[in-house]
């Protein structure tokens, strides 16, 4: 460990799981640092009983993380090495870890991250959907205005989308999903993430539906979504420039400060004619 006048804080990613799935650095890291700020310390004991790791622990949460955050950078400026753990996976990603590193940053504390497991990445590497462009949305908000919100930006999104939900909200979510994506919109559930019983649930919005209605969700999920491709936006475009008339297609540019000219290029190229076509269609429009 270090010897700095002042404390370091240690992200420590912990298992989300299988409790083989942990660093060496991590094991060493919670033996020798001086404190442990646990998201649960009741859940944490049996990780550190299984390693024989007999660091103190405080808890840290979401309902004490403003407050207790103070006092754990205090403790760092006083010279103490804290190590930070979530419940399953790497701090600050979805969890109230994210506060103690700003408040960290902001007071020069000096904190490092030790990688390991994330539930996020585990499926997406499992789902059979594309990695290369991804979006992370862990658990959507309660918030009804925010929930929504978020929903329409997704609509069009063209990335893999990955969304956390727990067992009892899972059904009410994936109706929501359903309204915004389509019920043949595909996805992959996963749950179990590296337990005995994982499992990667290849389906449609429709067919997962239709899937829960008779089987009980049980366990935490991961829901991996397919996203919109660059063809279905294009025909979705075309759609909308089809239902209306050239001249409103027109008057659309227009009203949004285009000249004339330029909005006649736009409209042809849209439509896929050429401006003289789109010129003599609108010959008799007043400038």
């Amino acid at each position: 460990m270090e010897q700095n006048t002042a404390g370091k804080l240690y992200l420590c990613a912990t298992p989300i799981g299988n409790l083989e799935d942990i660093t060496i650095r991590v094991l060493n890291t919670l033996k020798e640092v001086d404190l442990i700020a646990a998201e649960d310390t009741r859940h944490s004991i049996k990780l550190l009983n299984h390693y024989g790791i007999k660091t103190p622990m405080t808890s840290y949460h979401e309902f004490n993380k403003v407050e207790k955050a103070r006092y754990l950078v205090e403790k760092l400026k006083e010279g103490v090495n804290i190590a930070l753990i979530t419940d399953a996976g790497t701090p600050g990603i979805s969890d109230p870890g994210e506060e103690l590193v700003k408040q960290c940053r902001e007071a020069g504390v000096e904190l490092t991250s030790l990688p390991g497991p994330v539930a996020c990445v585990t499926a997406l590497t499992i789902s059979a959907r594309e990695t290369r462009r991804f979006c992370f949305e862990a658990f959507l908000p309660t918030d009804k205005k925010e929930r929504k919100h978020i929903l329409d930006e997704l609509k069009d999104e063209t990335r893999t989308i990955i969304i956390y939900e727990a067992p009892h909200r899972l059904i009410r979510t994936l109706i929501e999903l359903k309204e915004v994506f389509g019920g043949d919109r595909e996805l992959t559930i996963c749950k179990e993430l590296t337990k005995k019983h994982e499992n990667a649930y290849m389906s449609s919005f429709d067919d997962a539906l239709s899937y829960y209605e008779d089987n009980e969700p049980r366990g935490e999920y991961v829901l991996v979504i397919k996203g919109k491709t660059f063809e279905e936006i294009e025909r979705e475009k075309q759609q909308e420039f089809d239902a209306m008339t050239v001249e409103e297609h027109l008057n659309m540019y227009i009203s949004q400060g285009i000249a004339k000219k330029d909005a006649i290029k736009m409209v042809a190229k849209d439509r896929g004619v050429s401006k003289r076509d789109i010129y003599n269609m609108t010959l008799n429009q007043q400038d």
